[in-house]
Order: C-alpha cells, then structure tokens, then sequence
C-alpha cells in the first residue's frame, strides 16, 4: 500500500511560480485571499497626503469678536433709535394744506406716532426731486381709530402759495422732517399757532418726544457631537503614521478620528454662529422644541444692507455708493472685509487701476512705493472717504465643502463687519460697558462652563464610568450670536 504524504505533494513544480498555497489568507477565501499586496511587499509611505491643506474653518469670530459668559436662556439687547424726526410715506392735499403722516393703531408692536409740534419747520420732499420748507401750523397727534384727524398736519410753504405750487403733487407718496422751529415775539411754547396771528393751547399743544430703543434678542443652542471606538480597535495598529493636530501620532487610526471629530465640531461652533437661522415662531415661546438661532447671515438680512451683484471689478463708483449708504448709518470710520478669493483679487485690481504712478504698465504710486521696493499687489487695507478698511481672505467663502462651490444668487461673496466696540448697559453690572459690534455669548456659571466641553465615557481610554467596552468621546456647546447694530453691516451676494 502506497502512502500518501502527510503534507501534500511531494512531486515539485516543473516550472517556477508564485502558487496560492504558499501564503496565508488575509482576506478571506477565494479568488481575493491572495492579492498583490501579502505577496510582494509594496513601497508604502506611512504618511497621509495634505492634498487639501489646513481644512479647519474657525478663527473668523476669533478675529472680529469675543466670547463672553451669560447665565440666561436668552440675551437681550437695546438699541437706540434715531434723533431726529423724520416720516415716510406721507401724503399731502394742497388744497387744504394738509400733509398726513402714516400713523399706526397704539397697540401695534411698533406704533408710528406724530411726534411733530405746532411751530416746527419742516423739509418735504417727493421721489422727483421736488421740495418745499414749510411751517407747521397746526398738529394731530392722534393716532388712527382715536377720532379727529390722525396725523394731519396743517402747512404753509415758505416762498410759495401752496405745495402745488412749489412743484409737490398731491397725493405722492413723499418723505418729511423736522429742521427746526420759528416762533413770533413775545410768545411760549404753550401758545402754539393755530390761525394767522392766533395763538392758543386749545387742542394744540407741544409735544415732548420721549427718547425710545428697539430691543433683539437671540437664544444660545446647544451643539454636540460624540466619538465612539470599540475597546479591540483602540489596540489595533495601522499602515499609516497618524499625525494629529494636537500634537499625538503613531499608528492607532483611532487617534485620528477622534483628533477630526475634534476639529470637525470646532468649526461648527463657528459656522452655526454664521448660518444659524431662528424657527418661524422666533426665539418668544422657550420651551422644548428646536427654536434655532439668529446667525451673522440671517442677522444682517433681517437688519442690515444686502448687496447684490457688487463687484470692486466696475470701479470705484460701485463701491462708493456701499459708502454712501453707511453714511446713512452710523458712519463707524474701521470696517473689516472678509471676501471670497474671488471678491478680493477684485478689489486688488481696483485698488491697483487707481495708483498714481506708473512704469512700464506697473503702478508704485498707491502707497508710495519706489520701482525699486517689491510690489505687493495683496492689498490688506485701504482708506476710501472718511472710512478705513481692512481686507482678507475668508477660508469659509472659499472651502468647496462650504460656500465656496456656490455661484449664483445664492452665493455669499463676502461680508463687511464694523470695528471696534459698542456701549451697552449692563444690568448686572449697573454701569455701562463696551461691547464688540459683532460677539458670542456662551452659557456659564460656577457650576458649569459650557464654552467647550469635553468628557470620556465607557470603560476604555482612562473612562470607567460604565460596563461598554468602548470609549465615547463627547463634546458640548452651549452659544448664541449677538449681532449689535447690523444696519451698518452689509452681505455681499452674487447675481
């Protein structure tokens, strides 16, 4: 009887090959088990490829803000109101030398109130560039459904018969306000006119404008985010060397999530500040459901200047007449610019086109550069006007994860955020204090600082508050957006 050989055959090969039989399984059975990597040892690098390069966000409210505790579900800030008095909308009849002011109902959230005294002096203009100074004879500051004439005002133009006659149509829609006053000899502000040369305080009288402010709030939300890797996978080595931000490294892949999980919810903590959008219902009703939150976007539409379809590229026409509209606001002298790369390689080249000196097609004038000094034509600041500037890049405008992949209407080319710092009450405190235009609030107390936190669960990685052979790596958040005087803030869209 022939024995048969323990091993397998004992009869060799008749020609020289690689067989499947002289290597161990590592993927499993089949046509895959033997692949090229077990059986020739590749030329591995154990380094990760930055192809994209330093991909965190955050840093932006860093630059432009602070961060501050509060120890409330909401933050409330007052913001004053204009000084003097001015009204749109109003409507005239020559005839009767009336103009009426668009009064609203007392209980309305925002009454509009004739606040104009017998007396006073005012300018009305209309939308064809027609105007008249007239005097106010008589007032109605009643409003509407309170009886008499709400918000009439009875006129007479200087230098002209009527309104008509100084070229305002009845009727038009035209805007008015108050320039001063004029009294005759011997009279008191109780006396105001009624008639020609008549004087009485019978259902005319002065009125005392008491200062107002309009109030905004927005509500902290709270973000979190969460690791979690089996207790066998911490212990389990990798091909690639693991280099983590904070400094760690070796070949533990587990080391890596954990350390982008870190920096992924890091820049939430920003980016919810900037896209945060509040629920229909608005922050009023605080109880359980998801009431979102006023980010810098859905601030400055709501409250601030939108510009459409700006480009630096036409010149320095479009751009002054951004300067013209913060004139109208509160003319804050510093802004900062934070532009796609596009929006900002724009204003180089329009802040290059307006050099005074030039030498074969190259400007040096702008800043008083010689032929001889370096060009830098990444202009970071720049004075137009009364106003100063300060220009970058903004990393999130530009990230294909983020805005930067957008075009179009929806696009969000930049930002231009006012410096500096406001004065605000503060009622804890009792006294004034100076905020940043542009800040975060975060819950905190002595009992808990709700900035960032971070904890282990489990009973893996040093954690041992459970019997789940795990790590759980947690992260929390408690913050809202205080967007202070957004009227002087503008968003710079696409077309």
């Amino acid at each position: 009887m022939a024995l048969s050989p323990q091993f397998g055959s004992i009869i060799p090969s008749q020609a020289q090959s690689i067989l499947a039989s002289n290597y161990l399984q590592f993927d499993g059975a089949g046509a895959n088990s033997n692949n090229f990597a077990q059986q020739f040892l590749p030329e591995l690098y154990e380094q990760e490829v930055e192809r994209y390069g330093n991909r965190t966000l955050s840093g932006f409210l860093r630059m432009v803000g602070a961060e501050m505790p509060m120890t409330s579900d909401q933050v409330i800030w007052s913001e004053q109101n204009r000084l003097h008095i001015a009204y749109n909308n109003c409507t005239s009849a020559s005839a009767a030398g009336t103009i009426t002011i668009p009064v609203t109902a007392a209980n309305a959230a925002n009454p509009i109130i004739n606040v104009i005294s017998p007396g006073s002096t005012i300018v009305v203009m209309d939308d064809f560039g027609n105007e008249a100074k007239c005097f106010v004879r008589i007032s109605d500051t009643a409003l509407a459904g309170g009886g008499g004439n709400p918000g009439q005002l009875t006129v007479e133009p200087y230098g002209f018969a009527n309104l008509v006659a100084a070229g305002i149509a009845d009727g038009a829609a035209k805007k008015i306000f108050v320039y001063g006053s004029e009294f005759q000899k011997g009279t008191s502000t109780a006396n105001a006119p009624v008639g020609a040369n008549t004087y009485a305080a019978v259902n005319n009288p002065q009125v005392t404008v008491t200062p107002s402010f309009t109030q905004f709030s927005n509500s902290p939300i709270i973000l979190r985010s969460t690791y979690t890797i089996n207790g066998s996978d911490t212990a389990q080595i990798g091909w690639v060397e693991v280099s983590t931000e904070d400094g760690t490294g070796g070949y533990l892949w587990y080391l890596k999530a954990e350390s982008e999980t870190r920096l992924r919810f890091e820049d939430y903590l920003e980016m919810s500040m900037v896209e945060g959008e509040l629920t229909a219902g608005g922050p009023a009703a605080l109880t359980g459901q998801s009431l979102g939150m006023q980010g810098l976007f859905a601030a400055i539409q709501a409250r601030g200047n939108v510009q459409v379809g700006f480009s630096a590229a036409a010149g320095l026409d479009s751009f002054d007449a951004i300067l013209k509209n913060l004139d109208t606001q509160g003319a804050i002298e510093e802004n900062m610019l934070f532009l796609n790369r596009s929006s900002n390689l724009d204003f180089d080249d329009m802040l290059g086109s307006i050099s005074g000196g030039f030498a074969g097609g190259t400007a040096f004038g702008l800043f008083e550069n010689s032929e001889e000094m370096a060009l830098n034509l990444g202009f970071s600041g720049f004075r137009r006007g009364s106003y100063d500037f300060y220009k970058t890049d903004w990393k999130y405008l530009n990230d294909a994860s983020t805005r930067g992949a957008q075009v179009g209407p929806a696009s969000i080319e930049g930002v231009l955020i006012p410096a500096g710092t406001s004065t605000v009450y503060d009622q804890i405190l009792g006294t004034n204090i100076r905020r940043p235009f542009l800040h975060v609030r975060y819950r905190a107390s002595q009992t808990d600082d709700r900035r960032m936190k971070s904890w282990l669960t489990g009973s893996v990685g040093g954690a041992f508050t459970s019997s789940l052979d795990a790590m759980e790596v947690n992260f929390l958040s408690e913050r809202c957006l205080v967007t202070q005087a957004a009227n002087n803030f503008v968003l710079f869209k696409g077309l």
